[in-house]
């Protein structure tokens, strides 16, 4: 892989009006969405409803939003919610948005080709102007890999060589590796031409170690787990770091399933990836994720209240504690 990729997260510090510098900074905590944005029971979307509300998210401050690949559904399933392919999605998002990142949250990246993948990645990011973070995945549903041709235990190996590939390809200047090179075969480029490589984020494990992602990710975003379990996530990440990428910067960040009470007061009770709470709790929540060294959330909303209402109280209440204009 070339090495101003594996840096390229090292000198986000020293780039402040970078998409990923503003998503992922350290000593501070950004706030996220992710869409759809459903009422609670919903689970058809209505997809004109999403862009609206992408753009009040954007409107109000929020820091990112994340889009989820979902190739198949099945009835053994737990989430019946039907999901727009992501890269038609953040296309979508990308003209109806100006401020906002997007990020992949994540694309399968083994069950995909991996020029593919960089080719929409650059693409989206190209449309958005630079506010796309690219979360690469190898999927939690194992029978699809049986579905498009593959063999579930060949996850780790066919993550880390699309990671290479997807990166090379991604970087500036980009390095297109093919499959295969027969004799006679041209040199390929991948255009349209890009001065500041695509960043790249490891969303769950991808079936690698905690070193692996430290030293090939900008950083590592899990979900949300009990308190106890998240410190000793966290602190595993951290050693990693210094282990992998001594004195640089990799990000941490948390997937949070949260359901918005109306009343303030309300103290958190925990639920399944998150938390059922008023939004006093969620601040004291958010600031001790924030003095761990959490350096983004993003909320997963499930609520009997309307999304708009919900999105609204946060920005007004929640974010100007959290987020610095810059």
């Amino acid at each position: 892989m070339n090495e101003s990729h594996l840096i390229a997260a090292d000198t986000l510090k020293s780039e402040p009006q970078t998409t990923a510098n503003r998503v992922f900074s350290d000593g501070a905590l950004s706030l996220g969405l992710t869409l759809p944005m459903l009422r609670a029971g919903t689970i058809v979307a209505d997809f004109d409803e999403q862009l609206a509300l992408a753009r009040l998210a954007d409107e109000r401050g929020f820091r990112a939003l994340w889009i989820r690949d979902v190739p198949l559904n099945s009835a053994d399933y737990p989430d019946p919610v039907g999901h727009l392919d992501p890269w038609v999605f953040l296309g979508a998002l990308a003209a109806n948005t100006r401020r906002i990142a997007l990020v992949s949250g994540a694309i399968v990246l083994t069950l995909r080709h991996p020029l593919h993948i960089a080719k929409a990645a650059l693409s989206v990011d190209t449309l958005s102007h630079g506010r796309f973070i690219l979360g690469l995945g190898s999927g939690d549903r194992p029978p699809e890999y049986a579905a498009f041709g593959r063999e579930a235990d060949e996850r780790r190996e066919l993550y880390r060589s699309h990671w290479e590939t997807v990166a090379a390809a991604l970087d500036a200047p980009s390095r297109v590796i093919p499959d295969r090179t027969p004799e006679g075969a041209p040199t390929f480029q991948l255009l349209p031409e890009h001065s500041r490589a695509v960043p790249l984020l490891a969303v769950g494990s991808g079936g690698q170690s905690v070193d692996w992602i430290a030293r090939h990710s900008l950083g590592w975003m899990t979900y949300h787990r009990e308190p106890d379990a998240q410190h000793a996530r966290h602190s595993m990440w951290r050693a990693a770091v210094e282990r992998a990428a001594p004195k640089a910067f990799r990000a941490f960040g948390v997937a949070m399933r949260l359901e918005l009470s109306s009343d303030p007061h309300e103290p958190a009770q925990a639920v399944t990836l998150g938390y059922r709470t008023g939004r006093l709790a969620l601040i004291d929540i958010l600031k001790a994720l924030r003095a761990e060294g959490t350096h983004h959330v993003t909320f997963n909303l499930s609520s009997e209240r309307p999304v708009a209402e919900i999105v609204n109280e946060l920005a007004d209440e929640v974010l100007p504690l959290f987020h610095q204009e810059t």
